[in-house]
C-alpha cells in the first residue's frame, strides 16, 4: 500500500524550491509551475495560501533564477543542436520567457545560418549526404529543416548547395 505524502507548509515548500533551483537550470515560470504541481500533488498543510509567486520573487531577487541567463543558455543549446529561430522562440516561449527577453536574445544571421549547416552536417542534408538528390528527398529534407525552425530560403539554398565549400561560405557570410 501506497503511502500519501504528508501536505506541504512554507518551510518545506522553501525547501523544495530551493533543490530544484540547485539542480536545474530554470526560468521563473518552470519554478512556478513546478511549485504548483507540487501543491496539486501533496496539498497544503496551512491556514493561509500558498505563497508560490512571492517564493519565486525572492529567488529571482537573490540570483538563484535569472531569466535571461535561462533563455541565453537554452537558446545557445538548441543553436548548437542545429535548431533555427522559430524553434528557439518556441522553446523559450514554452518555458515561459518573457517576449522582451526573447527578443534582446535573438540569434544573429550568421548564427542562424552556422546552425543550419550543423543540422545539415549532422542529418547528411543535401552536399554532406553521400548521393545525389532527387526532388522528393531534397523536398523532405527542406521540410525536416523548416520543422526545426529554419526559414525556407535558408534551407532551401542550404540543400541545393553544389558542394560543402558552397555550404560552409553560405553559412560564413552574414548576407545572400
Amino acid at each position: 500500500m501506497k503511502r500519501k505524502p504528508r501536505p506541504l507548509n512554507a518551510e518545506k515548500l522553501g525547501e523544495i524550491a530551493l533543490a530544484y533551483v540547485a539542480r536545474y537550470a530554470t526560468s521563473s515560470a518552470k519554478l512556478a509551475a513546478y511549485l504548483q504541481r507540487k501543491l496539486h500533488e501533496r496539498g497544503w498543510d496551512e491556514e493561509s495560501e500558498p505563497d508560490v509567486h512571492g517564493l519565486v520573487g525572492r529567488y529571482l531577487e537573490l540570483g538563484y533564477i535569472d531569466d535571461e541567463t535561462y533563455a541565453r543558455t537554452r537558446s545557445d543549446g538548441l543553436l548548437r543542436r542545429g535548431y533555427g529561430k522559430r524553434r528557439i522562440d518556441v522553446a523559450l516561449q514554452a518555458a515561459g520567457i518573457d517576449s522582451g527577453i526573447r527578443e534582446a536574445i535573438a540569434p544573429e544571421e550568421t548564427a542562424l545560418r552556422q546552425a543550419a549547416l550543423a543540422m545539415a552536417r549532422k542529418r547528411r542534408f543535401g552536399p554532406f549526404g553521400a548521393e545525389s538528390l532527387d526532388r522528393d528527398r531534397r523536398e523532405k529534407q527542406i521540410a525536416a529543416m523548416l520543422r526545426a525552425g529554419h526559414g525556407f530560403d535558408d534551407a532551401r539554398t542550404l540543400v541545393r548547395a553544389p558542394s560543402e565549400e558552397a555550404a560552409e561560405q553560405w553559412a560564413a557570410s552574414g548576407k545572400e
